[in-house]
């Protein structure tokens, strides 16, 4: 299972350079494989309003989570203090550590173009890597 970093949708949203293949990643991953973090939808919301795309961003939740089927996660507070290790030991941001917590807490892979993450013992995967590990049955090969 996946947890999706902000960069990939932000791709597809604001038609940045890798949109295309996420996009592709977003449509072809089965919704139930799919997590995203409450983080995200804030950080979504804050950038797309300073893009002056507010009105969208209604529209953008509903399409992902309500009609997408896509699973928002929050992060428990107890878990705050493993999210300040993971910024230490890995030499991340606030919201890169938030991710990293997240997936570490749920089993989840990091579906991300942030090569941040790569120093770090869960990795990354990039969205074309995790189209190409999603097997016929849905399930993501070796995860």
């Amino acid at each position: 299972m996946f947890l999706v970093d902000t960069n990939v949708f932000l791709e597809v949203l604001l038609e940045q350079a890798n949109s295309k293949v996420a996009e592709e990643f977003l449509k072809k991953t089965p919704p139930e494989l799919v997590h995203v973090s409450d983080f995200t939808l804030y950080s979504i919301g804050i950038i797309m309003t300073r893009a002056g795309k507010e009105e969208a961003f209604p529209g953008f939740v509903e399409d992902i989570i309500m009609n997408g089927g896509f699973t928002i996660l929050r992060l428990p507070p107890l878990e705050f203090r493993g999210l300040v290790d993971a910024m230490k030991r890995f030499n991340l941001d606030f919201d890169d550590a938030y991710q990293y917590r997240l997936a570490e807490l749920y089993n989840l892979r990091i579906v991300s173009f942030d090569a941040d993450f790569d120093g770090t013992e869960l990795g990354r995967i990039t969205p074309e890597q995790a189209i190409k590990t999603v097997n016929t049955f849905g399930e993501p090969k070796g995860g």
